[in-house]
């Protein structure tokens, strides 16, 4: 014979009841309600002997139940994951019950007592809150049984971050999970409406930002803390509570969808993730007037150059997204440009799309593209962007950067561009390497030559826009994925110096901001972006290892590379800026320069790099940039 525990384990096991099995239970409680109550009303002998009669206008008045279960859909909820709504809908539709059976019972009173038992109000009123009492009891009953033995043995202990209405629809969200990943034991609030002591919330405590909070993780053994819809910004900057959170060994979660619900029904389910590092930099979010960006591509020739790396990547998706008539993907890195020409032909196959494996210093190559193409907007991204490797490749870095430049921006002039969009870096303000000043070089150029357009110098109409910004989340190369694997490989995590602070940004941010700027911008601009708060590497280095995991992980100083500097600047000293249409972009005013002069130094930059004489190719680039002072380079001597 089955034991009680085999038999829960037999019926938690299957996914629900049919529905006329839950039908079936509710009717025999409405039943077994009435014999107890006459029982009670009359006594054991009457009830036999009344039994059939009792039972005939029972039947009848079950048979109206049943049209109220099914008005209601009492039965069509999975009684293990009842909520407070299932239970309203039962004592409606009881209620409605009690209020027709009263109405008829005046009636039946009037047939032969051996045929319909005479039953008074009383007695239906009792019988039918008892029932309602039974069938709510069975639920809850289930539920908890369930809840505490088959969903949470595997589940995290967690406290929430919010009180609103995010965190109620998150809490309620993981309570109805199948199977339930966390077990929820308490709030996190800020509100001080709320978190006075002793505040209860759906059952559980509501616990203060302050110094007791990581005392209360650690009693209560938190595992998870689940950040709301809604405070998700106001967490990201909320370096203390982050680190209550993290020094007591709990994960941080982020619910990415909203939780909307109807009293006690949920309309959405929440999205949870662990976070990984991007996702605690403090940063406010940005809006973008992406309808305004659409109407400006959409059936537009947009040819794009660097399109395999981690800015041009993003920018080909989001332009994609428009829907523009062409695009034209240039990169020099096969395999990446491979892995782009399948992702449009995967995911946008209604854009006609060429993606073209050559350098942008291939003059003649580039001439043809123009021609055969004729873009109307040209996303320049393509440069070579390593501080270190350009440090010792100088020559590399002119060719590529200044002359690819050059190049595609006199092509757009030649063929009649729109707009030009060249993506640029703060390291070309006050640039200490030669990477940051070959990128002010050739933000110089393309002013300069957008300041001859409009002065008649340059016959044509392309708008030159230059977008300036730091350092980007998870782009290849980036401190984030280095760090990642000098943690996985148990450290050390190398840090150049613990001072080193720089501004980053999440690079679909950063590529939104781009294309806004590009369409809006009306030519000779530098737009710097508002980069929110710089960051310590040191910081970053040392909340992953927090969040990771493991134990023991050491940070090494090994002191600055060749050409880098404490912190990156966005504006030179001597610029001052302007706002824009987007408060998050600042417009440069910077010193102009006259086309004619700076295309012959330029020119000659270009020809000294050719010689690869990296003294004299420097050398030539401050005489361009005399801002420029190398720092913790060989090419200090030149500035002394």
């Amino acid at each position: 014979m089955r034991s009680f525990k085999d038999i829960i384990d037999w019926y938690f096991s299957k996914g629900a009841l049919p529905y006329w099995c839950v039908l079936l239970i509710d009717c025999i409680i409405l039943l077994f309600s009435s014999i107890v109550v006459y029982w009670a009303f009359h006594s054991a002998s009457f009830l036999v002997g009344n039994f059939l009669p009792l039972m005939r206008v029972m039947l009848i008045y079950l048979a109206i139940t049943c049209i109220f279960f099914r008005v209601f859909k009492t039965y069509t909820g999975i009684i293990r994951y009842s909520s407070f709504s299932d239970l309203i809908r039962i004592g409606m539709a009881m209620a409605c019950s009690f209020i027709v059976a009263f109405l008829i019972h005046y009636p039946l009173s009037g047939t032969p007592a051996w045929l319909f038992a005479h039953l008074t109000a009383r007695f239906l009123l009792v019988t039918f809150v008892l029932a309602t009492a039974l069938m709510w009891l069975a639920r809850i009953v289930i539920k908890a049984v369930y809840d505490a033995f088959f969903r949470t043995e595997a589940a995290q202990a967690a406290f929430i971050y919010g009180i609103r209405a995010g965190g109620i629809g998150l809490a309620k969200s993981i309570r109805g999970e199948k199977p339930m990943r966390f077990k929820l034991r308490g709030f996190i609030s800020h509100d001080p409406s709320l978190r006075a002591k002793g505040t209860v919330l759906m059952g559980e405590p509501v616990f203060d930002v302050d110094d007791s909070l990581p005392e209360e993780l650690q009693k209560r053994r938190i595992r998870a803390v689940l950040v709301a819809p809604g405070r998700i910004d106001r967490f990201r900057n909320d370096t203390v509570l982050q680190d209550y959170i993290l020094s007591s060994g709990a994960k941080i979660y982020f619910s990415h969808a909203a939780v909307e619900w109807d009293k006690d029904s949920l309309l959405g389910t929440a999205t949870i993730s662990e976070v990984k590092i991007e996702d605690l930099l403090p940063r406010d979010e940005i809006q973008i007037d992406m309808d305004s960006i659409a109407k400006d591509i959409r059936d537009k020739k947009i040819l794009i150059t660097g399109s395999a790396g981690s800015i041009g990547s993003e920018i080909v998706h989001q332009v994609a997204s428009f829907g523009p008539s062409e695009m034209m993907l240039i990169d020099s890195a096969e395999t990446p440009q491979h892995d782009i020409r399948l992702m449009m032909a995967r995911e946008y196959p209604a854009v006609k799309t060429s993606t073209i494996v050559t350098s942008i210093v291939n003059e003649s190559h580039m001439e043809a593209i123009f021609r055969n193409f004729r873009p109307d907007y040209v996303f320049h991204a393509a440069a070579y962007k390593h501080v270190p490797m350009m440090e010792y490749n100088p020559s590399e870095s002119i060719q590529n950067n200044v002359q690819g430049t050059k190049i595609i921006a006199d092509l757009s002039v030649k063929y009649g561009v729109s707009k030009f969009v060249m993506i640029s870096t703060d390291k070309a303000v006050n640039p200490t390497n030669v990477m940051g000043c070959s990128k002010r070089i050739c933000e110089i150029y393309v002013q300069s030559l957008n300041k001859a357009e409009k002065e008649g110098e340059v016959e044509g109409h392309t708008q030159f826009i230059t977008t300036r910004f730091g350092n980007v989340l998870g782009s290849n190369g980036s401190v984030i994925p280095i760090f990642e694997r000098q943690i996985k490989q148990g450290g050390p995590v190398t840090v150049t110096h613990p001072d080193i602070v720089r501004y980053f940004m999440l690079i679909p941010e950063a590529c939104k901001l781009v294309l806004e700027a590009g369409t809006k911008g009306e030519g000779g601009e530098i737009f710097a972006f508002d980069m929110g708060k710089p960051v310590r590497i040191a910081d970053l280095a040392k909340r992953m290892i927090e969040l990771s995991g493991v134990q023991e992980v050491e940070i090494k100083y090994t002191g600055l590379r060749d050409g880098e500097k404490l912190y990156e600047e966005v504006l030179d000293s001597e610029e001052s800026t302007k706002p824009s249409f987007n408060e998050k972009i600042r417009i440069a005013t910077v010193r102009e320069y006259d086309y004619a002069s700076i295309c012959d130094q330029i020119d000659r930059l270009i020809e000294i790099s050719y010689e690869y004489d990296d003294m004299k190719t420097v050398a030539a680039m401050k005489q361009i940039v005399p801002e420029y002072v190398s720092n913790h380079s060989a090419f200090s001597v030149l500035d002394r």
